[in-house]
Formats: C-alpha cells, sequence, structure tokens
C-alpha cells in the first residue's frame, strides 16, 4: 500500500472547538487546528518552558466528524493520526494558495492529565457498532472528491 508511507501521529492541544459543517451532499466534515508544544528546560533559569513546535490544521470525515465535534473543545489534548495532504486554492487577488492539512483516519483524547468517559454511537442502521473484540475494523473511508470539499 502506498498510502503506509504517509502516516503522521501528532499530539497536541485543540486552537479552538471543532467547526462541524456538512457538503452539499450532505457529508459531514470537521475542520479543528493542533498546537503542538515541547517541554525543555531553560539552562539559564533551570525551569521548564513550553516551546510551541507548530500549528496542525485536521479535517475528519462523517460520522466520525460529529463526533468529535460533540466530545471535544478548545484547549483538549488530543492524538491524531492520519495522512498529510496538499490542496489549492485561489484567493481574491487570483493567487494561488496551498495549504498542507492532516486527514485524520483517528483523533482521541489524550488522557496523559485527563479522563475520558466513552459511551458508543449508534451507527446509521440502528444497531450497536463492532467491538473491538473478535470482528475485523472496517477499512478507513477516503475522504470525498476535491468539487464536494467546502472550503
Amino acid at each position: 500500500m502506498a498510502n503506509e508511507q504517509n502516516n503522521i501521529t501528532v499530539i497536541g492541544n485543540l486552537t479552538k472547538d471543532p467547526d462541524l459543517r456538512y457538503t452539499q451532499s450532505g457529508i459531514a466534515v470537521a475542520s479543528l487546528s493542533v498546537a503542538v508544544n515541547r517541554r525543555v528546560r531553560n539552562k539559564d533559569t533551570n525551569e521548564w518552558e513550553d516551546k510551541l513546535d507548530g500549528y496542525f490544521d485536521i479535517n475528519i470525515w462523517r460520522d466520525h466528524a460529529e463526533n468529535v465535534a460533540e466530545s471535544l473543545n478548545k484547549g483538549d489534548r488530543v492524538v491524531v493520526i492520519g495522512r498529510l495532504t496538499k490542496r489549492s486554492w485561489e484567493d481574491r487577488d487570483g493567487q494561488t494558495r496551498w495549504s498542507t492539512e492532516i486527514e485524520a483516519d483517528e483523533i482521541c483524547p489524550s488522557l496523559r492529565w485527563a479522563k475520558a468517559s466513552v459511551s458508543k454511537v449508534r451507527s446509521g442502521g440502528g444497531g450497536p457498532r463492532p467491538s473491538s473484540g473478535g470482528g475485523s475494523a472496517p477499512p478507513p473511508a477516503e475522504p470525498p472528491t476535491p468539487d464536494d470539499v467546502p472550503f
């Protein structure tokens, strides 16, 4: 699989609440931004300081997007697993702009400094989603075509 070489894991804090939107065909997409910090010891003061490594724009699709929007808030520490993607668009001046983003396969709260309560969501068919025991997980859903992306 070609996708195995384009995996990224990011751990950081949400910079805003997830923004849940729907494409024209009704597919849910949540956009969020994660700030990644690193703690380093200042040699002069001998104290720990947070250094900002950067921000990552994240997109997550379908049911997962709705679950993320209902469960996570600004400031929450999250773990994001996904793939790097690039997209381009024209700004108001006609200039082509580029963005590198993460198309997330998984987003979950980090439990390093927090506790979480898990409640299963019923799938569209009315039955519970498969648990992690015994069954094989469905393959990750591919994002919609570029014409379907709402931004």
